[in-house]
C-alpha cells in the first residue's frame, strides 16, 4: 500500500512537471522501479496471506469453559449409564464369528472385491442393517422434527474446509483426482455436505434452528489405526451412518445440544442396548468441537464400551469458515450461527452390538421395535 501510494503521488507529480515543461526522466525511472517493487510485494503478500490462512486453518476450536481439562480419555466425565451387561450361560462369540457362522457376514469377499476394512452383508443381516437406517430416519423425522435431505457423497475442497476437515485431516480422506478440474473428496460424514448447504447464506432468525437429517455412506482412510479394536465392523473404510445436523441461534445452541443428546439417547434406549453417555475432556474432543457427548454401547464379546455416536456443538467455529450467518428481524447487522451435529447412529457398531448382546446359542434375537422394519424377530 505504501508503494502504491508513493507511485500515485509521483505519477501526479509527473503530470504537473510536464505541464511546466520540466524534465521528468528521473521521476519516471523511480515510478518504474516502484512498479517492479510493487509486483514483488504483491507476490510476497499473496504468499504470506496463504501462510497465514494455513496457520489459522490449523488452530482448533476453543473448548467450552465447562469442559473438563485433561490429557487423555481418562479425564472424560461419565454423565449417565443405562442397563447392565448381560450374563451369558454359554461361551460368548464376537460379531465376526457370529456373522460368519450365520453365513451372512463375509469379510473375505470384501477383501477380494476391494481390500481390507470393508464388509459384505447378506440375507437377514443385510436387511437388519437397512431396517436400522429406516427406523432411525423415521424416529428423527416423525418425532424429533428433522427434515430429511439427500446429499452428494462427493464434495469439493471448499466444503471440506468449511466444516474443518481440510487442511488438517487431508491424510484421513479419500479423494478422486480429475483431469479437468480440482479433485473431489468422498465424504467422511454427512455432516460435511449437509452443513455446507448453508455456506455463504444469511438466514433469518425466524428460520432457526434448522434441523436436517441424512443417511449416507461414509468413507475414512483411518490412517494409523490398527490392532484388535479395528476387527470386523469396528472400524471400516466405508460404513453407513444417519447424521443429524442443526444450525442454531448462538444464544440457544447449548439447548440444541442437550436436545440432540436426548434424541440420540431415545434411539439407543429403544434398541435395548446397555449404554453410557460420556462428556469428553478437552484433549479427547475433535479439532472442531467446543463440547462433545459420546454414546458408548457395551460389547459383550470384547467386554468394553464402544462409541456409536458423538454429538457436538461447534459454536461459530464452522460457521466462520462457512460464512453462515443470520440476521435478527429489523437488524442490519449479521451474526454467525452455531452449528451442531451428531451420529444418530453409526450402523456397523450398532449391528455388531445387536449381534453380540442379543446372541442366543443358535441365533440372534431382534429388538422388538425393529421387528416391523425387519419382518422377522430372529436371525438363525
Amino acid at each position: 500500500q505504501e508503494a502504491q501510494s508513493r507511485r500515485n503521488t509521483l505519477s501526479k507529480q509527473i503530470g504537473m512537471m510536464k505541464g511546466k515543461g520540466e524534465d521528468t526522466t528521473t521521476v519516471m525511472a523511480e515510478v518504474t522501479g516502484l512498479g517492479d517493487e510493487q509486483k514483488q510485494l504483491e507476490t510476497r503478500l499473496s504468499e504470506l496471506q496463504a501462510e497465514l490462512s494455513d496457520f489459522l486453518m490449523g488452530v482448533p476450536n476453543l473448548p467450552h469453559e465447562s469442559v473438563a481439562v485433561g490429557k487423555d480419555e481418562t479425564a472424560n466425565v461419565e454423565v449417565s449409564c443405562w442397563g447392565r451387561p448381560r450374563a451369558f450361560d454359554f461361551p460368548v462369540r464376537d460379531h465376526v464369528d457370529l456373522g460368519e457362522g450365520l453365513g451372512q457376514l463375509d469379510f473375505a469377499a470384501a477383501v477380494k472385491i476391494t481390500g481390507s476394512r470393508f464388509s459384505v452383508m447378506k440375507g437377514s443381516l443385510a436387511r437388519l442393517h437397512r431396517a436400522l437406517a429406516q427406523f432411525m430416519l423415521d424416529v428423527h423425522t416423525s418425532e424429533h422434527g428433522y427434515t430429511e435431505v439427500y446429499v452428494p457423497y462427493l464434495v469439493n475442497a471448499d466444503s471440506m474446509r468449511g466444516t474443518g476437515q481440510l487442511p488438517k485431516f487431508e491424510e484421513d480422506l479419500f479423494h478422486v483426482p480429475r483431469s479437468d478440474a480440482d479433485k473431489l473428496y468422498l465424504i467422511p460424514t454427512a455432516e460435511v455436505p449437509v452443513t455446507n448447504i448453508y455456506r455463504d447464506m444469511i438466514l433469518g432468525s425466524d428460520q432457526l434452528p434448522v434441523k436436517n437429517i441424512a443417511y449416507t455412506p461414509c468413507f475414512r482412510r483411518e490412517a494409523g489405526s490398527w490392532g484388535s479394536h479395528v476387527r470386523g465392523l469396528n472400524r471400516l473404510h466405508q460404513f453407513d451412518k444417519v447424521e443429524i445436523v442443526q444450525i442454531s441461534h448462538p444464544d440457544r445452541s447449548y439447548e440444541s445440544l442437550e436436545e440432540m443428546v436426548k434424541h440420540v439417547e431415545s434411539l439407543v434406549l429403544s434398541l435395548e442396548l446397555p449404554y453410557r453417555i460420556i462428556r469428553l475432556c478437552g484433549a479427547d474432543m475433535s479439532f472442531t468441537s467446543a463440547m462433545t457427548y459420546d454414546f458408548e454401547v457395551w460389547s459383550a464379546a470384547q467386554k468394553r464400551w464402544l462409541e456409536v455416536s458423538s454429538v457436538s456443538n461447534f459454536e461459530s467455529f464452522q460457521a466462520n469458515r462457512l460464512k453462515c450467518r443470520f440476521r435478527e428481524k429489523g437488524d442490519k447487522q449479521t451474526r454467525l450461527v452455531h452449528t451442531l451435529n451428531g451420529s444418530a447412529l453409526a450402523l456397523p457398531r450398532i449391528v455388531a452390538a445387536i449381534l453380540e448382546n442379543n446372541q442366543e446359542e443358535k441365533g440372534i434375537r431382534i429388538p422388538a421395535l425393529l421387528i416391523p422394519y425387519t419382518g422377522f424377530d430372529y436371525i438363525d
